[in-house]
């Protein structure tokens, strides 16, 4: 084995290593702690947080599932009016965070705010308790919100799927008699079951990372909890422990959706496939088709959008820009940055891990890359801190020993924390890019620049980097974009006196001064427009992101 090859091999493993070290460590934080602390948690804590993320995942499952396929059965098998600019505009809502439509909605949907105020004056009423209305800060109000936002995972791979499904197959059902909604119930939907179990595997992972939304609208939820316990009761050991209820919950959705798709696929005959065609509505049932379709793409991504302009611009005109916003601005793009700069290198190295270590090896370090995504945000900041404590006190120790001085360098409350949680987050989506980059570019280039002297790693950097970086230049964009709308792994890892946009909104909301956390807000939903404009862009193509990442 040559000394490039042990070299390659040997980082691969460190690399290994820091995606593992916060499975591990929350193992070893969980078991530190008091035997008196489970009784507790199992008593006063885990039921309630247990059933009100049981609920929330079933209800989000539920909404992001009807609205995704619904609304991608819709745009891929019938033609209405609108029906071109309603196919991306269903993408919209991944612009917008869950809890930024949180903030937005509080506001909009308060007994003082714009739409109650507007219904108690059409009806003739003064007072707020004349009018009562569901509260929006609630189980249900949390399930719909995140519902309206997360149904694009579904909705994407849906389309695309039903897009490939043969004519012929759903003629056939309909020339032995089966109605427009039988053919759709059992020809259509149960093809499309691999990709609704994939985009729903990744709608209720966002759902069980968000401490935004959750924690804004009152419902409790595992990973809600798990910030409270380590933030407001400085108790790590009990945060650790909760941590692994919620990692044990995301395994179970992973292997769900596994057991769900099984060994179901879609195939057809060697002979070409003719595509589905689109039938053509008449004016009624276009016309409800359209409505049907825009509902979503209104209350997901519209009305809280139009809202946080109007927010925006009123408070700048009163009192002009928030003053902290350049350096929250500032604070975002650095270690978003930074994060994208290190996630990029390293998702391209681990897409071609399999050239440079070899398949086997290689593909389990790719598959390992995902692990990351997979773990809910405060879940992995738990998760990191004894790892970065104790390379901070080697790396400490050995500068002491060699410059006189004794700096933190990746410990809690500094950048280099926060900066490695969201390669952690994030590496499998720029490994996933990288990855479908390199599987295009035809095996005889890497095989002629060898012929031609060049190494593997030459040959990778001369070669099939410039092929490649298209894709590498995408997953860059998602990494940035999940970095800067990242909430809980900022919020517990940030360094001391810094604030993003993100953490600058959730305080804002905490404080219940909502005009003021507009400007951020509708910094972020811009931010966000960037990989909707990738898929609209790419059309069918899907980014890394909506791949299930591999555990």
């Amino acid at each position: 084995m040559t000394l490039a090859r042990v070299a390659w091999s040997l980082g691969a493993v460190l690399l290994a290593g820091l995606v593992l070290s916060p499975v591990a460590s929350l193992a070893i934080s969980a078991l530190q702690g008091s035997g008196e602390l489970w009784p507790h948690l199992a008593e006063y804590v885990l039921p309630d947080a247990l059933a009100q993320t049981a609920g929330l995942l079933l209800g989000v499952a539920l909404i992001a599932g009807v609205l995704g396929t619904g609304c991608a059965w819709l745009v891929a098998a019938y033609e209405f009016p609108g029906r071109r600019l309603f196919e991306v505009a269903l993408l919209l809502p991944l612009a917008v965070p869950t809890y930024i439509v949180a903030f937005a909605y509080l506001d909009l949907l308060h007994p003082l705010g714009p739409v109650q105020t507007a219904l108690r004056g059409l009806l003739g009423l003064s007072r707020p308790r004349d009018l009562p209305l569901p509260d929006i800060r609630s189980l249900p109000g949390c399930v719909l919100l995140l519902g309206l936002v997360l149904y694009p995972y579904v909705y994407l791979p849906v389309r695309a799927l039903f897009r490939m499904q043969a004519a012929t197959l759903l003629e056939a059902a309909r020339m032995l008699g089966a109605s427009p909604a039988r053919v759709f119930r059992r020809a259509a939907l149960p093809l499309a079951r691999p990709a609704v179990a994939l985009g729903l595997s990744l709608a209720l992972m966002e759902t069980l990372n968000d401490v935004g939304a959750a924690e804004f609208l009152g419902v409790r939820t595992l990973t809600v909890q798990v910030y409270a316990t380590w933030v407001n009761r400085s108790d790590l050991a009990g945060a650790a422990q909760i941590a692994l209820a919620s990692l044990v919950v995301v395994l179970a959705l992973i292997a769900l959706e596994r057991w769900s798709r099984g060994r179901r696929g879609y195939s057809g005959s060697a002979q070409r496939q003719r595509p589905l065609p689109r039938t053509r509505l008449d004016r009624r049932r276009g016309f409800a088709a359209a409505a049907a379709v825009s509902m979503p793409v209104l209350l997901g991504f519209v009305l809280p959008a139009a809202y946080l302009g109007h927010s925006a611009w009123t408070r700048i005109a009163r009192a002009g820009l928030p003053p902290t916003l350049g350096a929250e601005v500032a604070g975002t793009v650095l270690y978003a940055g930074a994060a994208t700069l290190a996630a990029g290198v390293l998702g391209f190295l681990v897409a071609a891990s399999p050239r440079l270590v070899g398949r086997r090896a290689g593909t389990a370090l790719l598959r390992l890359s995902g692990l990351g995504y997979a773990l809910p945000g405060a879940v992995l900041a738990i998760g990191l801190l004894a790892p970065l404590a104790f390379a901070d006190s080697r790396l400490s120790a050995m500068l002491e020993a060699t410059v006189g001085a004794a700096p933190a360098l990746v410990g809690l409350g500094t950048g280099g924390a926060l900066v490695t949680a969201y390669v952690v987050r994030f590496l499998g989506v720029s490994s996933g890019a990288c990855e479908a980059g390199l599987a295009r570019i035809p095996a005889s280039l890497p095989d002629a620049a060898r012929m031609l002297g060049r190494g593997p790693l030459g040959g990778l950097m001369r070669v099939q980097l410039p092929q490649a970086w298209p894709a590498v230049l995408s997953g860059a964009i998602l990494v940035f974009v999940d970095c800067a709308k990242e909430l809980p792994a900022t919020l517990l890892l940030r360094p001391l006196n810094v604030e993003t946009l993100a953490t600058h909104l959730y305080g804002e909301a905490a404080r219940g001064t909502y005009e003021d956390g507009a400007a951020a807000a509708l910094l972020i939903v811009l931010i966000g427009l960037l990989p909707v404009a990738l898929l609209m862009r790419f059309g069918e193509g899907n980014p890394s992101r909506a791949r299930l990442p591999s555990a």
